[in-house]
């Protein structure tokens, strides 16, 4: 077992995925954790960088950024836009304290890892070999701009219609 682990963390990319997989994990055991709005959003943000990590592993670097800009860059704005948009109450109740509540979680956390690191060093995957491209945007390109341009077209109409929808709601709310 700890051969296993050993010779998993001998190249630069298996550490990395590793270092990657954690910051993703533990963002969303910390923003489901959290109480304060605002470190949850800080928390989810940090999640969504380590995912766009894992994609430059996986040689998908168009998602990796587009991961970036758009999760980790507007969704995480714009709920920080949303919390300072909304009233909050302070002095809100707390929930009791539990002492046993993060052990328990932890025991959990570490069995569930177990189950998994378990189940994927016994599982045989099927070889295959996928065809190498030189330049993956260029594929997604001629694949959105060939194949899928009418599902692009109507997002891009979807997002034009939210965007004037809101500001037809920010502006009735100033009058």
């Amino acid at each position: 077992m700890i051969g296993n682990i050993v010779s998993f963390l001998s190249s630069g990319e298996n550490i990395a995925f590793f270092i990657c997989a954690l910051l993703a994990i533990g963002g969303a055991i910390f923003m489901i954790s959290f109480t304060k709005v605002v470190h949850m959003v800080a928390a989810l943000a940090i999640t969504f960088i380590s995912m766009a990590g894992l994609y430059v592993i996986l040689e998908a670097e168009f998602v990796a950024v587009v991961q970036i800009l758009i999760y980790a860059g507007a969704i995480s704005i714009l709920m920080i836009f949303g919390i300072m948009m909304t009233k909050h109450r302070q002095g809100e109740e707390e929930e009791p304290h539990r002492p046993w509540h993060n052990g328990l979680l932890f025991v959990g956390a570490a069995a569930l890892f177990g189950m998994i690191f378990y189940a994927i060093q016994k599982t045989e995957l099927p070889s295959g070999s996928f065809p190498k491209v030189d330049d993956n945007t260029l594929e997604i390109g001629k694949l959105l701009f060939n194949v899928h341009v009418i599902p692009f077209e109507l997002m891009s109409v979807l997002l034009t219609v939210a965007f004037i929808g809101a500001i037809i709601v920010a502006k009735r709310e100033e009058d």
